[in-house]
């Protein structure tokens, strides 16, 4: 499927990459923007990855794996022209699953009282971290889509949404399922 024999190419040297269909972009580009903010929020799921339980690891890496696709995804825009491969494409599968695993994870926290603070134990800090990066990618991805000849397929946002929530529960159960959540103390340092 994949092969790099060569990590260099120079292609790029004068500021433009090439999509999935094979149109050159500035890297400045929002697409280009969008898809290389899902790969920094890859990252930093990998990055919760070194502190994350059995459990909790064996559901990122999955993740990792789906953001790859949505990466791939978004990076071979429906253009409506036959490409001589068949695109990626996030699936509805793909969000039932995380609403599955939000619910049960959710089910062994106890509900909050106030707002949850990045912080925690090392693999919460990062899975907060992960779920801004998240909301970034969102957030491009809407204007992407709002940008005429841009489409962004309605279940990759999706996808993207349910992603949040699902590493702001992770990280609570990250927390020691919840115990060790750092609350947000209104007016506290008054």
């Amino acid at each position: 499927m994949v092969r790099l024999n060569r990590i260099y190419t120079r292609t790029g040297d004068a500021g433009e990459t090439a999509l999935g269909n094979g149109e050159r972009r500035s890297k400045a580009d929002l697409r280009v923007e969008t898809y290389g903010t899902v790969d920094e929020l890859n990252a930093v799921i990998g990055l919760a990855r070194l502190h994350a339980g059995e459990a909790l690891d064996r559901m990122l890496a999955r993740i990792q794996n789906e953001l790859f696709d949505l990466g791939a995804e978004l990076a071979t825009p429906d253009t409506g022209r036959k490409l001589e491969f068949e695109p990626l494409k996030v699936v509805d599968t793909q969000v039932e699953r995380l609403e599955a695993e939000i619910d049960a994870m959710n089910a062994r926290l106890e509900p909050l009282k106030s707002f949850v603070l990045p912080a925690g134990s090392p693999a919460a800090a990062h899975l907060h971290h992960a779920r801004t990066v998240a909301r970034r990618a969102e957030r491009l991805m809407i204007a992407l889509m709002a940008k005429p000849g841009e489409p962004v397929a309605a279940t990759a946002i999706r996808y993207v949404n349910r992603l949040s929530d699902h590493l702001f529960v992770a990280a609570r159960i990250a927390n020691d399922e919840g115990r060790g959540d750092v609350l947000w103390v209104p007016g506290g340092s008054r």
